[in-house]
């Protein structure tokens, strides 16, 4: 978060998966590597899409949800660095240009947004409180 804003990616077509997000936004990140630790993962995953090292705070939301029959398990946690992000050079990284159509601060309330339940939640006040992650399931 920076300003009430929210740092959500754009993803692409690539690989050739179709991901249908043109008129989304969604939250940087991915799946863990076999071994890796979930705090590693993020801090990889990040690196990876906007080369800037989140500093990892609170883990905020945890999500469960089922997709084409694939069982999914999503951690939302709150990089306490939002104003690292400001300026993201995708050329500077790993996988941005392979993966990411863009990168910007959006307002959460009035873009569309994946997960949706995103859009509704007060994030700026979840992020200073010390309570625990609200959890969301869809199965």
């Amino acid at each position: 978060m920076h300003d009430g804003k929210l740092l959500a990616v754009r993803q692409k077509h690539y690989s050739g998966k179709a991901v249908n997000v043109a008129d989304n936004w969604c939250l940087p990140g991915g799946g863990l590597e076999d071994g890796e630790g979930l705090i590693d993962g993020v801090e990889r995953e990040m690196v990876e899409e906007t080369g800037i090292k989140p500093t990892i705070g609170n883990l905020l939301y945890i999500q469960q949800f089922t997709s084409k029959g694939v069982d999914f398990l999503e951690f939302f946690f709150h990089a306490v660095n939002g104003e690292d992000y400001l300026e993201v050079d995708l050329s500077k990284t790993t996988h941005g240009l392979i993966e990411i159509a863009e990168v910007a601060f959006v307002d959460p309330a009035t873009t569309p947004l994946l997960p949706k339940f995103l859009m509704t939640e007060q994030l700026t006040q979840k992020a200073a409180s010390q309570s625990p992650p609200t959890i969301y399931s869809y199965l």
